[in-house]
């Protein structure tokens, strides 16, 4: 009897919402699918802030491959899942939030346009890491694996990092009053009037939060400009409107809409996990 597992792809900072579906709903799914791979499917970047797709593993089969799909009738399968409606873990608007963020990403995918980015590289903020984006995005155990908080704090923990977890007092709320206090738990300080401006020493990053769905995290690099990596996907330097991000409260984050803080990382002080 085929066993599916379904991630959700649409958190940055925590783990993505995980569906199993079997026997019957499993079959229309594997149908689905086959169907869907018979039609072309324009390319889009996957690092975008909020949904970017299903990601499907048949888990009774050791040699299936996972298989990404942004199919609307798969999509619309997965919407009816009674536990989207149930989950202790999820907020009893998730659903609506999610048919949401499914829509913008259709209407994201018909109108991307594909811009040639100058990247500026003289140095602004001499102390901030490099922009090394493939290292991160290896398509395996630490793109998967690392998490924004990872690349804001430019630490590879392979645990997809969760802010005070290390401290033991890890946030409790989806707020910027739960994340701030626990990633200062960790160690990074706090600098709300650093006004996009580089620190002396470290490096800034800045805070952000989807209300009581989700939090995410960018980092200023040397040029001056701000990068991210949205949950397990890949490294970017631009926004979810394709823009460069000279100042992460002008661009567009799509459901990620309160600014929480700038932030300053001091290079070996910070421990997360």
């Amino acid at each position: 009897m085929a066993t599916l597992r379904i991630t959700i792809d649409l958190f940055s900072g925590r783990p993505n919402p995980l569906l199993t579906l079997s026997g019957k709903q499993a079959r229309t799914a594997l149908a689905l699918l086959k169907s869907a791979g018979k039609r072309e499917v324009k390319p889009l970047p996957t690092s975008t802030l909020g949904y970017r797709g299903l990601i499907i593993e048949q888990v009774d089969k050791r040699d299936a491959q996972p298989q990404r799909s942004v199919d609307p009738e798969l999509e619309t399968l997965i919407m009816g899942h009674a536990s989207l409606r149930t989950r202790d873990d999820l907020p009893t608007r998730f659903p609506k939030l999610l048919r949401h963020e499914i829509d913008r990403f259709h209407d994201l995918h018909e109108h991307w346009r594909h811009r040639r980015h100058h990247w500026p590289t003289r140095h602004h903020c001499h102390c901030a890491p490099l922009y090394e984006p493939a290292w991160w995005n290896d398509a395996g155990q630490k793109q998967w694996n690392n998490n924004c908080y990872n690349y804001g704090c430019n630490t590879r923990t392979d645990t997809f990092a969760q802010p005070g977890l290390a401290a033991g007092a890890e946030y409790t709320q989806l707020s910027c009053a739960s994340v701030r206090p626990a990633a200062i738990a960790d160690a990074l300080i706090a600098k709300p009037l650093a006004n996009n401006k580089c620190p002396g020493e470290g490096h800034l990053v800045a805070l952000v939060i989807a209300p009581g769905i989700d939090f995410h995290w960018y980092r200023k690099g040397r040029n001056g400009y701000w990068t991210h990596k949205p949950g397990p996907t890949a490294v970017t330097n631009v926004d979810n409107s394709n823009h460069l991000i000279p100042d992460p409260r002008t661009a567009n984050r799509g459901m990620y809409t309160q600014f929480c803080t700038f932030m300053v990382v001091m290079h070996g002080h910070v421990k997360i996990r």
